[in-house]
């Protein structure tokens, strides 16, 4: 009989909760039995571990009644991450590696039917939990997904190609590793640091000829964290202004940027070519409520999530499913969403920044001097009816791109670039950081009110505004933030009256037919 306990991660949300593979073999009728609610794909581990096993030149005890234990009994399990664990701890059980080398490493990854390891989805996010918890242990995962894990800094992270590398570092003594069968190469090493990478790229704001008040609002938009909505007719570069968003944002932190390549790594999305490049996420309008928020058993992230620290843009805004319009409202708020499910409960960080496009009516020619508008009021009332009050009263900027002209689009010269406008935004942002901390768009409460004070002919500004036009509070405080963002780009300590002047203009609602 033998008894052995392999540590392992299972992912629920960014949690990556421990997992204890205990195995314990016995005499009775040969049997290999998995618990500890586990899914289908570890199920099926079985097969792949025995396959791996024999395959490898390893001895499978087929004349043994194995058990396997996946603990905590009540965590739900899923994908082939426990592979490797489980084959350890068959191995140590049998008495075929030391049983005392396993302690302090922790061990995922999954087994082709020959022995050679496969990447597992989730390596940065394990990396990441034991970082944020302050664990100190060996994790052991294969090549490709050590490469992820090293990206967090201060771990103690080994890359494998095969299961015959693994085991050559736990048995008792180096005539046993001499005694394994060879692989075709040493596929066992420490990754002592993340990959280089070249700087982050993003497209040009300059190839967008035109346009010089929505690029200020780009700006404005970029400086302070804020969403952002556009109005305009087909064809007049409402796309391509917001794919060339994400360059305007400060270049990502280390923490920034490893929260973002987690959830990414989360998804099995994650590609080290893109690290510390902010995403840009453009779900198809047809997306559900739980494909752009994040659901399923377990819950999974979604397009909010995988846009953390990064920019979600979402094109023909009316068009999407009104659950999952609404969906948006309580993460734009607070920056994470929580999914919750009747067995489990998980929380994903959605610190995004929205940028929307939409046409101003079905056919997208209302109050054009080019074209007719073909639709009737009530078409058009519908049409930007899909989009409730409460949804747009989170929105801070709104703003109408017009089309540009034939003459403009071919003759005239290439307008600023991304990194000349990037420049403004960071010292404006610098100078949000270093009065209270965070960006403009997180201000609440009595912070606006410190951060934001107004002088008595700028609060006389502001209640005329705020009466006439019918702001909610929500309205009023995020004209206040996006004010406040216009004083930093113009170096200023107080918002004055020309600043929320500027911010007045873009909270305007969307027109109505005539």
């Amino acid at each position: 009989m033998g008894l052995s306990l392999v540590q392992s991660r299972a992912l629920l949300g960014l949690e990556a909760a421990s997992v204890t593979v205990e195995v314990h073999l016995a005499n009775g009728l040969p049997s290999f039995t998995l618990v500890g609610l586990v899914e289908t794909e570890v199920k099926e581990a079985r097969e792949r571990v025995r396959s791996a096993l024999q395959n490898a030149g390893l001895e499978f005890p087929n004349n043994k009644r194995i058990t396997v234990n996946l603990a905590p009994a009540d965590l739900p399990k899923d994908s082939g991450r426990f592979d490797l664990p489980i084959a350890r701890g068959i191995l140590a059980a049998s008495g075929q590696i030391d049983d005392a080398k396993l302690a302090g490493h922790e061990f995922a990854g999954e087994l082709s039917l020959s022995g050679e390891l496969r990447p597992v989805r989730g390596a940065l996010a394990m990396a990441l939990a034991l970082h944020t918890r302050g664990v100190a242990t060996r994790l052991v995962l294969p090549l490709e997904s050590a490469l992820e894990a090293a990206l967090v800094p201060g771990g103690e992270v080994y890359g494998a190609k095969h299961l015959l590398d693994v085991v050559r570092q736990f048995v008792a003594t180096d005539e046993e590793a001499s005694q394994l069968p060879d692989t075709a190469d040493d596929g066992w090493a420490r990754i002592h640091a993340a990959p280089d990478v070249a700087p982050p790229r993003y497209a040009d704001l300059a190839e967008v000829k035109g346009h010089a008040g929505v690029k200020r609002v780009l700006e404005i938009a970029a400086a302070g964290g804020h969403s952002l909505l556009m109005v305009g007719e087909p064809g007049s570069g409402k796309s391509m202004l917001a794919q060339r968003f994400a360059g305007l944002l400060p270049a990502m932190h280390i923490d920034e940027a490893l929260e973002s390549a987690a959830v990414a790594s989360l998804g099995g999305r994650f590609a080290t070519q893109r690290w510390r490049v902010r995403p840009t996420c453009a779900p198809h309008h047809t997306a559900s409520a739980v494909a752009l928020v994040g659901g399923g058993s377990p819950p999974r992230p979604g397009e909010i999530s995988r846009a953390h620290h990064g920019v979600l843009f979402l094109d023909e805004f009316p068009e999407f499913a009104r659950s999952a319009l609404e969906a948006l409202r309580e993460p734009l708020e607070t920056g994470t969403i929580t999914i919750a499910r009747a067995a489990q409960r998980a929380e994903f960080p959605a610190r995004f920044q929205l940028v929307a496009a939409m046409n101003p009516c079905p056919c997208g020619y209302l109050g054009s001097s080019a074209r007719p508008c073909r639709c009737t009021p009530e078409q058009v009332s519908r049409y930007q009816g899909k989009l409730s009050g409460p949804l747009l009263d989170r929105i801070d900027l709104h703003i109408e791109v017009p089309p540009v002209s034939a003459q403009l689009l071919l003759e005239a010269p290439a307008g600023e670039s991304t990194d000349s406008i990037r420049e403004r935004v960071v010292a404006a942002r610098e100078r949000a950081m270093q009065r209270q901390g965070h960006a403009n768009q997180s201000l609440h409460g009595a912070a606006i009110d410190r951060h934001a004070a107004l002088d008595d002919t700028a609060r006389a500004f502001m209640f005329n505004a705020a009466a006439k036009l019918g702001w909610s509070a929500r309205s009023t405080h995020r004209a206040l933030k996006v004010a406040r963002t216009i004083a930093d780009l113009a170096g200023s300590e107080a918002v004055q009256v020309g600043h929320l002047a500027e911010a007045v203009q873009y909270r305007r609602a969307l027109r109505g037919a005539a």
